[in-house]
């Protein structure tokens, strides 16, 4: 039972999420964000005037700082959303990935930036893009961390409900597995249920969502799940 449950610590730690280890989404550290020029400075800053006069200069919305982040994305993680519309007005590219597979959209959801990511979904940022070295989505990302508004948002916005990470975990999978059992979590889980998610897609051990909710003692996942019919 002990190596069980070290087995699920540890995919816990390389699961989305910000106590992940290397690899997992990393925003600027002090160090860069000082040694930002042009856009990207201007992006983190969210000085619209600068911003706007590289992007009359011609200045390159693509550019990448060195963990291959473009303004958009510092944009993201400083939640400067003046910039961020600003820098897509301009042309710059709303899908494109950092070095770690990381997008707009899913930096925004796993920093529970409910607001920013309405914005970009608006601008025609797709939630639908699959991220991250584990082969995710921004909605396993959000569903793992109980980011219930966010995990909302992006179903509403056509995100894959039962898509599966090289993990074997969908977002149904991740709300059990990788929370907590608490209020966030279980409402993450009722908004993926209610949005039609599968409930016999398994891990890749073949326990179903239902299984898992009982090995841990989730009462109200539990309950939710037997009055939808899973198995």
């Amino acid at each position: 039972m002990q190596r069980r449950l070290s087995w699920l610590a540890l995919l816990a730690a390389l699961a989305f999420g910000a106590a992940a280890p290397a690899g997992a989404q990393v925003p600027p550290s002090a160090a860069e964000v000082l040694a930002y020029e042009g856009v990207h400075q201007a992006a983190w800053r969210g000085d619209v005037a600068r911003l706007k006069t590289l992007i009359a200069s011609n200045a390159d919305l693509e550019a990448r700082d060195g963990r291959g982040r473009t303004a958009l994305h510092v944009a993201t993680h400083a939640r400067q959303r003046e910039a961020i519309r600003l820098l897509a007005q301009a042309g710059a590219k709303l899908d494109v990935l950092e070095d770690d597979r990381y997008d707009a959209v899913t930096i925004a959801s796993v920093a529970d930036d409910p607001a920013t990511l309405a914005l970009l979904l608006s601008l025609g940022a797709s939630p639908r893009q699959t991220t991250s070295r584990y082969d995710g989505t921004a909605l396993i990302a959000a569903a793992h961390l109980g980011h219930d508004e966010v995990v909302r948002r992006l179903i509403a916005a056509g995100a894959p409900l039962d898509h599966v990470n090289n993990l074997h975990w969908t977002a149904l999978i991740e709300s059990i597995v990788l929370g907590d059992g608490g209020p966030r979590h279980q409402r993450t889980l009722v908004a993926l249920v209610d949005a039609g998610a599968s409930l016999r897609l398994a891990d890749r051990q073949g326990n179903t969502p239902l299984q898992l909710a009982k090995a841990r003692g989730y009462t109200a996942m539990i309950d939710k799940l037997k009055a939808a019919g899973a198995k």
